[in-house]
C-alpha cells in the first residue's frame, strides 16, 4: 500500500509505502531513475550492489539512495518487510546531515544518516504498528519532526520541476538563464541537493522515458529510441543503456519479457528486472 503525504511533505515526497511479502525474483535490477529513497527495513537484512565490479553490501537497517546514475542490483530476503519514502529528487535534501553527493551511487545505511538510537526506536514503534496505515503515520509524523531549513532548496526545486515537467527535453542553459544564476551556481547546488548536476539530471529523465517507451512485445526500432533519447551516436547509447540498466539493449528486453511472462499483471509491471 502506499499514499501521498500531508503538506508540507507532499513537496519533497511522491509517496510514503509499505512492502511485504515474497518478491518476484531474490535478485532484482533497478534501472537508474530521476528519483530518490529510503528505506526502513523491518526483516532480514537486504543487500545492495552497485555495479558488477564491486561486492554487495549488507544492510540491516535501511538505506538511503539519492538520484542514482546507473542501475542498483538488490538482494531481498524471502520473505521482504519494508516501509519507506520515494522522493523527488530534492526530496531528501531536508532530511540529510550530508551532501547528497555523498550519497550518489553510494547508498549509506539509515544509521549512518540519522544515528543508531533514532533509528532502532522508529524500527520498534514500526514492528509494533498494528496496522500498515499506522506504519504509515508513524514514518510521517519522523519526517515531519526531522523535517530541516535547507538553503537553495527552493531554486533547485523550481529548476529541477521543469526539467521533469519537460521529461528533460529542456536546454540547461535556458534554465540557468531563468534562474538569474551562473551555470556553475546551479551545477554545485544541484549535487548538494540533488547529487547530480541539472545536465545529468535531464538525461535521466530522458533515459527512463526511454526505457518506458520500450514495448517489449512488439519490434523495436533502437535508432529511433537513441535518436529521442537525444543520442546520434549508437555506440554512446548502448554504453549508458547499459549504465542505466545494468544490461545491454538486447538482453534488457529479454529479461523485460521473462519478467512480464512469469509475473503477468505484477504490481512492479517489469520495472525491475529479474538479476538471477
Amino acid at each position: 500500500m502506499s499514499r501521498v503525504p500531508r503538506p508540507p511533505l507532499d513537496g519533497l515526497i511522491d509517496d510514503l509505502y509499505y512492502l511485504e511479502g515474497t518478491p518476484p525474483y531474490a535478485r532484482l535490477m533497478l534501472p537508474a531513475s530521476p528519483a530518490a529513497w529510503l528505506i526502513v527495513n523491518l526483516g532480514a537484512p537486504f543487500h545492495i550492489r552497485g555495479g558488477t565490479d564491486v561486492a554487495a553490501a549488507e544492510y540491516a537497517d535501511g538505506c538511503v539512495v539519492t538520484t542514482p546514475t546507473r542501475a542498483l542490483e538488490f538482494g531481498y530476503p524471502v520473505p521482504t518487510r519494508s516501509v519507506g519514502v520515494h522522493f523527488k529528487p530534492w526530496g531528501p535534501a531536508a532530511f540529510l546531515p550530508m551532501p547528497a553527493a555523498e550519497l550518489c551511487d553510494r547508498p549509506v545505511t539509515l544509521e549512518q544518516v540519522w544515528g543508531r538510537p533514532t533509528v532502532a526506536e522508529l524500527r520498534e514503534r514500526l514492528a509494533g504498528a498494528d496496522r500498515p496505515a499506522d506504519m504509515l503515520t508513524l514514518l510521517e509524523e519522523e519526517l515531519t519532526r526531522r523535517l530541516g531549513e535547507t538553503a537553495g532548496l527552493g531554486l533547485v526545486r523550481h529548476t529541477s520541476s521543469i526539467i521533469t515537467a519537460t521529461g528533460g527535453a529542456v536546454a540547461i542553459g535556458d534554465l540557468v538563464t531563468a534562474a538569474g544564476v551562473s551555470s556553475t551556481h546551479l551545477a554545485q547546488r544541484f549535487k548538494e541537493l540533488i547529487g547530480v548536476t541539472p545536465k545529468r539530471l535531464a538525461r535521466s529523465h530522458r533515459f527512463a522515458a526511454t526505457m518506458l517507451a520500450v514495448d517489449p512485445a512488439g519490434p523495436i526500432d533502437w535508432s529511433e529510441l537513441a535518436s529521442g533519447a537525444g543520442y546520434f551516436d549508437q555506440a554512446h547509447f548502448g554504453h549508458d543503456f547499459r549504465a542505466f540498466t545494468g544490461l545491454t539493449p538486447t538482453r534488457y528486453v529479454e529479461e523485460r519479457r521473462r519478467f512480464l511472462r512469469e509475473h503477468p499483471g505484477h504490481v512492479l509491471d517489469g520495472w525491475p528486472l529479474p538479476a538471477d
